[in-house]
């Protein structure tokens, strides 16, 4: 596991919905007992649990299920027990994961996992005199995720970490250039002294063959001495230094929220992407990443001068993607909407903080940017794109077109609302008159009550 502090800001993941399976008796692949408990938060109420636990549900098992707001977020926890019911292995965490893949256009897209709402846990063992203890996690269509440990006397490892993924899921992966199974195997070599329970609110991240793991809020213990999950705790680097816990999930964006401005712009940067020997897309911005972290903003201006672009066009969608030292990709992706409009739709990225934590986060349910096709959209005063609570976006300078492009140059362009002084003149005239009006209404009155002060009645 690399070091890094909590690379998502905030949390949603308050328990509000318990959701279990329990094995009534010996499992099939260790003897003894599993139990596994998903917890989960939601936006809203429904009837998530009726359509979801019949996927975990066996004979003498129960489903239970209540709904506060919040957004999603997934908790798991595994008990393993040997043949005598005693625990031989306790785990409890949460996690997701990013995967970028090829499409078949040759661009790279990147996709987020995190709903586990589907966790299976066959193939979980206590371990025997050949092997050791094991967790194995089936959810989705097609992915797995397996931590062997092993015992090395006074400690015990974490061993290896492996992650499996089907891009032959048209649903996940539509457009994936490579189809089959792909497993990705890490070996962690985390060493915990034996009878301590390993405990890791921070973030921890693994990254390896353009897949990137989370996992936060970890408590486990292998080889479990009699029993009995112990008390003694083995903190993570992370949790030493840090009190930061779990990331945001990704969901759908909050009401924008408010980041300081700093005393410099960022530079306005132009950039382009082509389709064969045409220009197809056209960007025009300064742009400025507000990330924040225990309701403290951090404000990244982006120099195109360092920049890299990529990115496709598509008769529907259009991507544009910028790297850099620190980023390791910004992506801006527009569609077509009734066919004669265009939007930013989604927005995703994953950078390097100052910290040295990860920073990844993504909102395909956005709405920005809207014009006519065969036009662009230009907004050269500030503007704020809200990708989630703790991610925005702030524009300088902004003109985009990701459609239509003709001979390399920008057709026509609608101006956002923040541009349009046309609409102040009638309401300053207006204003004007009507404070003119009062005036005069004023005076009217007044002259009215002195002409009347010199006469009285007799």
């Amino acid at each position: 596991m690399t070091r890094a502090g909590a690379a998502f800001l905030g949390s949603h993941s308050a328990v509000v919905g318990v959701i279990s399976a329990l094995s009534p008796g010996p499992g099939a692949v260790f003897a003894g007992v599993a139990a596994l408990v998903v917890t989960a938060a939601s936006s809203s109420v429904g009837s998530w649990c009726t359509s979801a636990c019949p996927r975990f549900q066996a004979p003498g098992s129960f489903c239970s299920a209540s709904f506060l707001g919040a957004d999603w977020s997934y908790a798991l926890e595994l008990n393993l027990t040997d043949s005598a019911n005693a625990t031989c292995l306790y785990a409890k965490w949460q996690m997701n994961f990013t995967i970028t893949y090829e499409t078949t256009n040759k661009t790279y897209r990147t996709v987020n996992i995190s709903d586990l709402s589907t966790v299976r846990h066959e193939g979980s063992t206590c371990g025997d005199d050949q092997n050791g203890p094991r967790i194995v996690i089936h959810f989705g269509s097609g992915f797995s995720w397996i931590v062997n440990f092993t015992k090395n006397a006074p400690d015990y490892l974490i061993d290896t970490i492996s992650f499996s993924y089907n891009t032959n899921d048209h649903t996940i992966f539509p457009d994936a250039e490579h189809k089959g199974n792909i497993t990705i195997d890490k070996r962690v070599a985390l060493k915990i002294p034996l009878n301590d329970i390993f405990r890791c609110k921070s973030l921890l991240t693994i990254e390896k063959n353009n897949v990137t793991q989370h996992f936060w809020n970890v408590l486990v213990q292998a080889f479990v001495q009699s029993g009995t999950v112990s008390t003694k705790e083995y903190l993570c680097d992370e949790d030493k230094h840090s009190t930061t816990v779990a990331p945001i999930i990704h969901t759908t964006v909050p009401s924008p929220t408010t980041t300081p401005t700093p005393t410099e712009k960022p530079k306005v940067g132009t950039y382009s992407v082509s389709n064969g020997s045409n220009t197809c897309l056209l960007a025009t911005m300064g742009l400025q990443l507000n990330v924040t972290q225990d309701k403290v903003s951090s404000i990244i201006n982006i120099n195109p001068n360092t920049t890299g672009v990529t990115g496709s066009c598509h008769p529907q969608t259009a991507q544009l993607r910028l790297n850099s030292s620190i980023i390791k990709y910004l992506d801006f992706v527009f569609a077509v909407k009734n066919e004669n409009r265009f939007y930013l739709k989604e927005v995703n990225v994953s950078m390097n903080l100052v910290n040295g934590s990860v920073f990844s986060i993504a909102n395909n349910n956005l709405s920005y940017w809207d014009a006519p096709l065969g036009s662009s959209y230009m907004c050269n005063k500030e503007q704020t794109v809200s990708v989630s609570g703790t991610f925005q976006i702030n524009t300088f300078d902004l003109r985009v077109q990701p459609f239509n492009v003709m001979e390399g140059k920008y057709s026509t362009a609608q101006e956002c609302s923040l541009d349009d002084d046309t609409i102040l003149i009638p309401i300053i005239v207006g204003a004007g008159l009507s404070g003119l009006i009062i005036v005069i209404v004023i005076a009217y009155l007044i002259g009215r009550r002195k002409s009347y002060a010199g006469y009285q009645t007799l």
